[in-house]
């Protein structure tokens, strides 16, 4: 998967560096409760994010009622390296408490000749119940497009609004 925003790494990387643009971020994310873990801001310019977001047990799909009983949290973290030859990269890892399931992905933001960049996204999703699991990883995957272009929206915003 992959996002193009037309502001520059810099910029894309100093809002990830922004405790308040994680707290509107998370505020907007339209999930039912969102807290902001942890944040740590390393001096070389690195990054590290821990976020929880939980729906209640009511706003849940079938697929995945039919397997997880009461709300559920999405607890993610995400680890970027500083800003080197006009990229930076992350390593990110979700968790869904209490389930078989998890994800892990890279992502590698980069320069365009356009002087916006591009945020590359891969990520491998794995969730062990016999039978179904290959459906419940499928719409994960599904979910996940779908939030990379609400994180991309809200970045180029936040990057308007914010500098």
């Amino acid at each position: 998967m992959a996002a193009e925003y037309p502001s520059s790494v810099e910029q894309v990387h100093k809002a990830f560096s922004d405790e308040e643009y994680w707290l509107v971020r998370l505020g907007d994310s339209g999930v039912d409760h969102a807290t902001l873990d942890e944040m740590t801001i390393h001096p070389d310019g690195g990054i590290r994010v821990k976020t929880t977001q939980t729906v209640r047990a009511h706003r849940l799909p079938g697929v995945v009622t039919q397997f997880h009983r009461g709300d559920l949290s999405f607890v993610r973290q995400e680890t970027w390296t500083p800003i080197a030859d006009g990229r930076a990269t992350a390593l990110i890892v979700g968790t869904i408490p209490g389930t078989p399931a998890g994800l892990t992905g890279d992502a590698v933001l980069t320069s365009e000749l356009t002087g916006g960049s591009r945020l590359a996204f891969t990520a491998a999703v794995e969730v062990r119940i016999p039978l179904v699991g290959g459906k419940i990883e499928s719409f994960i995957g599904n979910q996940l497009v779908g939030l990379l272009i609400a994180e991309q929206r809200f970045t180029t915003v936040w990057i308007t609004e914010n500098g």
